[in-house]
């Protein structure tokens, strides 16, 4: 069977790579068709081809300046063109990035899948219409959680939605946590909820936190919030050595989002690293947490809550190392080969 997996803004290049990498294992012949990836070296395909048909100028031009936009949607259709002639027994888009663009000139053609991973974006959440007609272009929708499902059940039937459990990114770093460090871990941005991780590890006493991501925002509000606690900062796009070295710092990784997304990367990386997570019930994030054990999960929005449970962890080793525990059984199940197959699965409903 080819598959084209297709994530035009290259917006999560190693969960394209890895589940192009473990499809390609399960005998499938993959192409991933993506962009250049403008913050760092790409995984290298393994196994599969990789083909930068998208936005071959603005991904070369202007970081994250908001000038590139303008160029990004001039170059966005003729790559929907080049995507469109690409063979494959099933289409499988990760992202639709400019969605208005997309529901003119978006041609599939062959069977399709989509992966649902943030529900509705942000920026076009409210236009619900547009994305009924865009997701009914599509056979399957993939979805990480039962929450996502009964999300988008709303506006696309039930029969084509499927479950596939983000997996875990395994890792196996360097343990040098003190006990007492907190993680905030990923790209820094409004909804991830960073002011409620430093008002909690407020009230945590002799708690240290670390901030480790590319900033999307101003982060001078968070560095006065977090005037008197101890706080690394450790900002930009970080290599995969400095991504190791903050899941080995750290005792516990906070996940304070606010309900705009299905499931977290960053997370499933935390997990991966056998680091348990204390997170708020939004999207599916809390369900790997609860599935394995993995951390507590409190309410969206309650700061005394988060500290409570990060106390909890910090305080008792036995909770900690339950927790910890929880974190090795998600690496052990939630697989990229399992996912793999499932994916196939889907495939072969509509190929």
């Amino acid at each position: 069977m080819r598959v084209v997996l297709a994530d035009p803004p290259a917006f999560t290049p190693a969960y394209d790579h890895e589940l192009a990498a473990a499809l390609a294992r399960a005998g499938a012949d993959v192409e991933l068709v993506t962009s250049r990836f403008r913050f760092g070296e790409a995984p290298a395909p393994a196994g599969y081809e990789r083909s930068e048909l998208f936005y071959p100028i603005s991904s070369r031009l202007f970081g994250r300046s908001r000038l590139r936009l303008p160029l990004k949607a001039a170059e966005h259709v003729p790559g929907l063109v080049r995507l469109a002639r690409r063979p494959a027994d099933v289409l499988h888009l990760q992202w639709l990035a400019a969605p208005e663009l997309d529901a003119r000139f978006l041609r599939l053609g062959k069977p399709s899948v989509f992966t649902a991973h943030d529900l509705l974006p942000r920026r076009t959440a409210a236009k619900r219409e547009l994305w009924h007609r865009l997701l009914a272009r599509f056979d399957r929708i993939v979805v990480h959680s039962e929450r996502g499902r009964e999300t988008l059940a709303e506006i696309v039937p039930e029969e084509r939605l499927r479950v596939i459990p983000h997996p875990v990114f395994p890792s196996d770093p360097a343990r040098s946590d003190d006990g007492r460090t907190l993680l905030c871990f990923g790209v820094i941005r409004p909804y991830k909820g960073l002011g409620d991780a430093i008002a909690a590890a407020k009230e945590v006493d002799g708690a240290r936190l670390v901030v480790a991501g590319d900033p999307l925002e101003p982060v001078d509000r968070y560095c006065a919030l977090a005037n008197g606690l101890d706080v690394d900062w450790r900002l930009g796009y970080l290599p995969q050595r400095e991504v190791d070295r903050a899941f080995g710092d750290a005792t516990v990784a906070l996940f304070p989002y606010r309900p705009e997304l299905d499931q977290s990367g960053s997370l499933l990386r935390a997990l991966g690293a056998g680091v348990p997570a204390v997170a708020y019930d939004v999207g599916g994030v809390a369900e790997p947490i609860r599935r394995f054990g993995a951390g507590r999960v409190v309410p969206p929005g309650d700061v005394e809550a988060l500290a409570a449970a990060a106390r909890e962890l910090l305080d008792d080793p036995d909770a900690l190392e339950a927790a910890r525990a929880g974190a090795r059984r998600a690496r052990e199940q939630l697989t990229w080969d399992g996912a793999a197959r499932a994916h196939l699965a889907v495939y072969r409903e509509i190929a």
